[in-house]
């Protein structure tokens, strides 16, 4: 049931609760649900806001070779993840994070920040400050095209492409018309045509892109499951010379 429905919001308001706190979940609330608890609607929004308002915060970080994320703990309004930040945290990204593991390291911190504000708003020393009208980027929902590698690219956006499609939906790559996903790489040097294998070897596959190379570590075909390279290569032999598709 909608929560712009009058049963739904009779519903909520039975409750009587102090706040209604929101996690990923993508909607924007009705003003009469964010009016209806004592300390309004609380959302926990994976970034430092206001950058990467909007729907895939941890994947547009990743994407855009963000060295800082965080978690922001923001008091909901009627725009879009616009409303005043209540408590903010930074958090590193790693060199090998993905989108996995960023997301578990940030729901941890979230939590304990969400566990903060509670109590601050129970004591009535919470601060709530304005968002800067500097500075504020979108993260939109992934296009179904974005997960095609691009051979062309340069290694280190191909690279956060695979980190930033991992556990879903994966990155796309095609190979003698084959479908393939690229679960794990990292950069490399070596040069050729873009989408070249240039060698085969126990530590991956180096393929050329449009500026260096990419080292795919671990691979999964089209309805198979996924494997490191070494295990993938004895059932999908490739050898150096030939090339990926989509270049």
């Amino acid at each position: 049931m909608s929560l712009r429905n009058a049963q739904a919001q009779a519903e909520l308001r039975h409750f009587r609760a102090d706040v209604i706190v929101v996690a990923a979940y993508g909607l924007i609330l009705p003003q009469p649900v964010l009016e209806l608890p004592r300390y309004g609607a609380i959302n926990i929004h994976a970034s430092l806001l206001p950058r990467w308002r909007g729907a895939t915060p941890i994947q547009r970080a990743l994407l855009a070779g963000d060295r800082d994320t965080g978690v922001s703990i923001m008091q909901m309004d009627a725009g879009l993840d616009t409303g005043p930040v209540l408590m903010q945290e930074k958090l590193s990204i790693l060199e090998d994070d993905t989108m996995g593991t960023l997301h578990d390291r940030l729901a941890e911190l979230g939590a304990k920040l969400m566990a903060q504000t509670l109590d601050e708003l129970e004591a009535g020393v919470v601060k709530a400050i304005p968002q800067s009208a500097e500075g504020v980027t979108y993260a939109a929902k992934l296009d179904r095209r974005e997960a095609r590698v691009d051979w062309r690219q340069g290694a280190v956006t191909v690279n956060r492409q695979v980190r930033a499609l991992n556990p879903s939906p994966g990155a796309d790559a095609r190979v003698r018309g084959v479908e393939l996903k690229i679960w794990r790489c990292a950069t490399a040097a070596g040069q050729g045509y873009a989408g070249e294998i240039l060698n085969v070897g126990p530590r991956g596959l180096c393929v050329a892109c449009g500026e260096g190379a990419l080292l795919i570590t671990e691979l999964q075909r089209s309805g198979g499951k996924r494997m490191a390279v070494a295990e993938f290569l004895r059932g999908f032999p490739l050898s150096a010379g030939e090339r990926f598709e989509g270049q």
